[in-house]
């Protein structure tokens, strides 16, 4: 597998192309986690709450209990510390439910926050990266096979510019026809700087 090019200038350029999108995506995950710490901590208010209301049931609990052990009153004193419990749970509850809400829009935002950027870095820097490599790979097998420069010059006619062409001959598709070899080597020179591969 070919990573780089063998042009020093080119092969700079990818490396730093690189460099940064790493840094930018390795800046984007840590965004993302803050972003996700930050809503989380919101949950602490589900969590007070939560305990609150657990705390609220027992308290309530006890004292009916204690009070249910009052002779003959007691079952009577009782009834409303058993109802005024329940209240308790309804409270906890409902700060579990707040604590879910909010670590759902931590995960949320935290993802969304690091994986739009993230995206964006992968469709303008990978994908171009692994056409490069995939190029640059099988034109490097293909010259270990045998691959002769007509058909690299061949190639170049078909993937490289018009302009970047016709610098090499104003009649460069009538030139690889003749067979030139001055315009032949020139083509394949250009269809494997193209791949980052310096003409053997």
């Amino acid at each position: 597998m070919k990573l780089y090019s063998d042009f020093a200038a080119q092969r700079a350029r990818q490396v730093t192309a690189d460099i940064i999108a790493l840094a930018l995506i390795a800046v984007s995950i840590a965004v993302g986690v803050f972003v996700f710490s930050t809503v989380a901590q919101l949950a602490r208010f589900g969590r007070q709450m939560q305990t609150a209301g657990a705390d609220f049931r027992t308290s309530m609990t006890d004292v009916g209990a204690q009070l249910g052990g009052v002779p003959l009153i007691g079952s009577g004193i009782s009834a409303p510390f058993d109802t005024a419990s329940s209240a308790g749970d309804t409270l906890a509850a409902a700060g579990q439910t707040q604590q879910d809400l909010v670590m759902q829009a931590a995960i949320a935002l935290g993802v969304g926050v690091a994986a739009l950027p993230i995206l964006l870095v992968l469709l303008v820097w990978l994908l171009p990266r692994l056409r490069f490599i995939s190029r640059a790979t099988r034109t490097r097998t293909l010259m270990r096979a045998g691959l002769d420069t007509d058909l690299l010059a061949l190639r170049a006619l078909t993937h490289q510019k018009v302009g970047t062409i016709a610098k090499v001959s104003p009649d460069a598709l009538g030139a690889w026809r003749r067979g030139d070899p001055q315009v032949v080597r020139e083509l394949a020179g250009l269809e494997l700087r193209s791949v980052g591969i310096r003409v053997p």
